[in-house]
């Protein structure tokens, strides 16, 4: 049995269960093709081990598969959608949220070269044997709770090691420094997420992340690929989709609290990004459960 095999059992065998000893640690299995769906990503390295994912983000598509990994490095907007699953072979994969603190540390002891440009805040790249091998170590885990105190740090260190030695290792350096160029984007993005009801100026963000106009625009641009003013419209719709669920209020006092002038411009963008007007989709969402990356 390989790697990857090994790995997809354990996977199989826990999949429903969170485990509170590896809180960073989740597994996803969706046993059919969904329709594109709007989310924010948060830093996180996912393993898919079975069926297919389809990620929308700006311009771009990204399509990945069994023994490929997906990095994101910030909190991109984005679409995503299961494109491969079914009951007898269920999309399947686990994520692993990224800790900072556990990047710089393996950083720390690696002497690694000068911080690389930005170029994108997330990647794919095919699992090479050895991050396999790390993988199914890691999550063995799960099989056996009594030593999760004692060998979770040492294996996830292992994990991103060999994470960090891979093609998407670049991206990852970026995640570590407190005062690396992705920190001051991301810096701005959670500013953004901060005021997104409020009218913001590219001036006033460039500001919050230390950049000159054009620098922050093209840095922007280069992490999430979408404009910094797009992404506060897609915050905008998240956070209106949420209150939507959760409050039961009118789709147009929904819009206009997270900062919409306008019904008909609200209504039609939500529907550019959810698939359905507001109040539509918001209902379906309180009937099922929607798939994650």
């Amino acid at each position: 049995m390989t790697d990857l095999e090994d790995i997809r059992a354990i996977a199989l065998r826990h999949a429903g269960h969170h485990n509170a000893a590896i809180p960073r640690l989740h597994i996803y299995c969706i046993d059919t093709p969904t329709n594109a769906a709007g989310l924010i990503y948060e830093p996180v390295v996912c393993l898919v081990l079975q069926g297919r994912k389809r990620t929308f983000i700006g311009d771009g598509v990204l399509e990945y598969g069994a023994g490929e990994c997906m990095v994101v490095a910030a909190e991109v907007t984005a679409m995503g959608q299961v494109c491969e699953a079914s009951t007898d072979e269920p999309y399947l994969a686990l994520n692993l949220y990224l800790d900072p603190a556990v990047i710089s540390a393996i950083l720390l002891d690696m002497n690694g070269p000068a911080e690389p440009a930005i170029r994108s805040g997330f990647g794919v790249s095919k699992a090479g044997p050895t991050l396999l091998e790390a993988w199914r170590r890691f999550a063995s885990l799960l099989d056996s709770p009594d030593e999760i105190r004692v060998m979770a740090s040492h294996l996830e260190h292992e994990l991103m090691f060999r994470l960090l030695m891979g093609q998407q290792g670049a991206l990852l350096r970026q995640i570590a420094g407190a005062d690396t160029r992705l920190s001051h984007i991301r810096r701005a993005m959670a500013w953004i997420r901060q005021h997104y009801a409020e009218h913001l100026s590219i001036d006033a963000m460039a500001a919050v992340a230390g950049m000159s106009v054009s620098v922050f625009h093209r840095r922007f641009k280069a992490v999430t690929s979408v404009s910094p003013l797009q992404y506060q419209k897609h915050i905008r719709l998240h956070e209106a989709r949420r209150r939507l669920v959760t409050e039961h209020a009118e789709a147009a006092t929904v819009g206009y609290r997270v900062g919409y002038e306008s019904a008909s411009q609200f209504s039609r963008e939500y529907k550019r990004l959810f698939g359905a007007p507001p109040r539509r989709d918001a209902d379906t969402l309180q009937t099922i459960v929607e798939p994650e990356p």
